[in-house]
């Protein structure tokens, strides 16, 4: 019965990369500072522990990968990757930086913001873990409130709730729309109430904050979704009427997919931002970085 490979050093592995990569012992032996005996004495070892073969040594005098050598190479460098990920991560956690940040945005919150936000924060902050939640009005402060994020991005809330820090962040523009064949997207203004006999598509919310309020209700009838994704999409087929975030329908609005509607009692208008976290616990560096990342967003944009 044969036994299997054995475990092979960090060292060795460090070796055999460097090798690769500089494509010689020698080479390799001077990036390491070490005699190229040694490094061949280091080679010799890890094919031992292996059992295989990693360069082919009798076709020519540039060490070349074998097969095995190739499939090694591929392992080696994952792991000689994630040691390199696991000190950079206790780097951070000695520096106070967090090792994971849960963040909860508002649904509202244009697109654009949420990928200039995160994609510069991969930049900023590789080794930080980032958890990601899209919720609507109350649901994003009832994330903060239970734990499950430490930092928000809400939309309005007609009552303040203690122990909830709020910092202002700007806001996008809500405009009516509808198909262009539905009856409320003929040209001219509508007379008010116009909006109650039809059916008005609204944004509902799951947390128990606000799940009993109405914001921006008019109709007498009306169907309750959870997806704005759902929303845009009925909108779209003539199936209702509501509001939506202007940068969600920009292009539909410019190709005539969708109608910017005339209602005197239902214009549209503002709809608030707040960065908002616990009191009892403050954010870190990274999700700091974060907060002034949105804020200067908000600075920019207004």
């Amino acid at each position: 019965m044969t036994s299997g490979p054995g475990t092979p050093t960090l060292d060795q592995l460090r070796v055999f990369l460097t090798v690769v990569d500089v494509g010689s012992f020698a080479g390799a032996a001077r990036k390491l500072h070490r005699a190229t005996s040694v490094v061949s004495y280091s080679i010799a070892n890890l094919e031992m522990q292996l059992g295989v073969s990693l360069f082919d040594r009798k076709k020519t005098r540039k060490p070349q990968l074998t097969d095995a050598g190739r499939t090694v190479l591929a392992e080696a460098r994952t792991i000689y990757n994630g040691i390199d990920g696991l000190r950079a991560k206790v780097r951070g956690l000695l520096q106070g930086l967090e090792a994971e940040v849960h963040l909860v945005l508002d649904v509202m919150l244009p697109r654009g913001r949420i990928v200039d936000a995160l994609r510069a924060f991969r930049e900023e902050f590789p080794t930080v873990s980032l958890h990601l939640h899209i919720e609507a009005l109350g649901a994003v402060t009832q994330r903060v409130l239970d734990r499950s994020a430490t930092l928000g991005v809400s939309g309005p809330l007609t009552n303040s709730i203690s122990g909830i820090e709020r910092i202002g962040l700007g806001s996008v523009v809500l405009v009516p729309v509808a198909a262009p064949e539905h009856p409320l997207a003929r040209p001219g203004p509508h007379p008010p109430g116009a909006g109650r006999g039809h059916i008005q598509l609204v944004l509902t919310d799951r947390s128990q904050l606000t799940g009993d309020q109405q914001f921006a209700v008019v109709g007498t009838r009306t169907w309750q979704l959870a997806d704005l994704g759902a929303k845009h999409m009925l909108l779209c087929e003539g199936i209702g009427w509501g509001n939506m975030p202007i940068d969600m329908v920009r292009d539909d609005l410019a190709s005539g997919r969708l109608v910017h509607l005339d209602l005197p009692d239902c214009p549209g208008g503002d709809y608030t931002f707040d960065i908002i976290y616990r009191a009892d616990t403050p954010p870190g560096p990274a999700a700091s970085w974060l907060i002034e990342r949105f804020k200067s967003q908000a600075s920019e944009t207004g």
